[in-house]
Parts: structure tokens; sequence; C-alpha cells
């Protein structure tokens, strides 16, 4: 482990006696294993993280063309993910209504959107109710723009999973009134 090597006096009678110096080494080899030791039992201790995925619900493929029922604008709680983290919102009114352009919300991610919803979704069944299944009528769309990234997607996504909101729509495709409205924040 460690030695002491001892040094000699050289033995010359009438000089001052010195004393004799040790010098120490110490072995390395027991920590550099010991070190070893204990990077494998804390790497076998502790847990990995395990890749989480969000489950997105889809809707069945359908084979024969089934008649649906349009959506109705006061039903429905529209999103427009734009750049620099905005978000656009459109609360129970279509773009091509007249109020449209002054009730158009820039809302923040977090809990101010989380709240724009919750409003929304309340309103929307004291207004119209549950539906035969006892669900909620609120139908939130969600329309990224050119501009928005993914993050921002995944953002509103996990707001739909906060807020428990059962039905949501992704759509990349804006209407021409849409358009006009958003002018050059679609841009």
């Amino acid at each position: 482990m460690s030695e002491i090597a001892q040094g000699g006096g050289g033995g010359h009678g009438d000089k001052k006696v010195r004393s004799k110096k040790a010098s120490t080494r110490v072995d390395m080899t027991p920590m550099v294993d010991l070190g070893f030791l204990l990077i494998t039992f804390f790497i076998l201790a502790t847990t990995l993280s395990k890749p989480s995925s969000m489950s997105l619900a889809v809707p069945d493929k359908q084979t024969e063309k089934q008649e649906t029922e349009p959506l109705k604008a006061s039903k429905v709680l529209t999103l427009f993910l734009g750049k620099d983290n905005t978000v656009w919102a459109l609360d129970r009114l279509a773009a091509d209504d007249d109020k449209a352009k002054t009730d158009l919300k820039k809302v923040a991610y977090g809990p101010d959107l989380r709240t724009l919803i919750f409003q929304s979704q309340a309103q929307v069944d004291r207004e119209h109710g549950k539906d035969e299944k006892g669900l909620s009528q609120f139908v939130c769309v969600i329309k990224p723009l050119n501009t928005s990234t993914y993050k921002n997607v995944v953002d509103v996504l996990d707001e739909m999973t906060v807020t428990k909101s059962k039905r949501y729509a992704l759509v990349d495709a804006l209407t021409t009134s849409e358009k006009e409205l958003l002018g050059d924040k679609a841009n």
C-alpha cells in the first residue's frame, strides 16, 4: 500500500547529525479499483428514465361516407399557433363573423391558454349542455401556421390532455376567411 523509503545519513563523523527524512509514496491502485466499483454500483442502481409518449386518439377508418352535422361555431375554440410562441384564439366565433376581428385574442402558452380553454369549455357546457353520451360538446380546433414550431404543437396537445378535452382536431389548412382574419400574423 504505502512505502516509507529511508534515505541514508552518510556516516561522516564530525559533521552535524541530521535526522533521517522519510519520503512516502501512496499506491493509488486500490483507490482506482474502488472508484470503478462505485461507478458500476451507481450505474446499475439508478433507474433509467423510460421514454414517454403521448397517447393520441384518432378516429377509425370509415369505409362508407357518413353524413356528419357541421360544427357550430358557438361550440368551437379555434387556436392558431403562430411565430414567436404566440397563440391567436378565436373563441366560439367563425372567422367570417363581423366580430371576429375584434375578438381575436393573443394568448400565451401555459396558464393563460389553459384558463382560456377551461372558460370556453364551461361556456359551451352552459349554453349547449352535454351530448347523449354525457360528453361536453366543446371542440377545440388547433391550426398550426407555417411559422409555428413542433414544440408549439406539442405544448397545445399537452394542454388538451391537462384540460381533459375529449374533442379536438389538428388541422393544417386555413380557410380564405381565416387567412384574411389573420393577415400578416399567418406569415
